[in-house]
């Protein structure tokens, strides 16, 4: 589900910046607040991903597609150029997200099933990780009593 959760994050993303160039620096205000609800969608979808995906693949797949989908979109709708060293660097882009994808799907399946239960006090955890390194507070972290 964080996949599908990701690509709806990226397609906000898409949206994201489309709408942001046509908000003529924030003059015009239908595609302004089309800019922040797509911003706020692509950071809700995002978060969600981020449950399950690490944040460096999450985060580096989600600006990927954004970026490719963009500058596809942007070719259509605001008449951008178009020439194969952007197609080049689009497919390459695309390589490196499928390939984080199968390294994502393979490195899981090679650690095992996370440790505890998915809906439990344990969620968001992977496995080998405490309940304090998934919530980002580690011994060293802890606030002073």
């Amino acid at each position: 589900m964080a996949w599908i959760y990701l690509l709806i994050a990226s397609a906000f993303e898409v949206v994201f910046a489309l709408a942001t160039n046509a908000t003529h620096g924030f003059t015009e205000p239908g595609p302004s607040l089309l800019t922040a609800a797509a911003a706020a969608g692509g950071i809700f979808f995002l978060s969600l991903a981020l449950k399950t995906l690490d944040v460096g693949v999450g985060y580096t797949v989600w600006t990927g597609i954004g970026s490719v989908g963009t500058v596809v979109l942007g070719t259509v709708v605001f008449d951008e150029s178009m020439n194969a060293g952007k197609a080049v660097a689009f497919v390459l882009i695309i390589g490196g997200v499928l390939g984080l994808k199968l390294a994502d799907r393979f490195g899981r399946a090679a650690d095992g099933p996370a440790a505890g239960p998915a809906d439990g006090p344990d969620a968001g955890q992977t496995a080998g990780q405490t309940a304090e390194q998934a919530g980002g507070l580690t011994p060293q972290h802890q606030p002073a009593a």
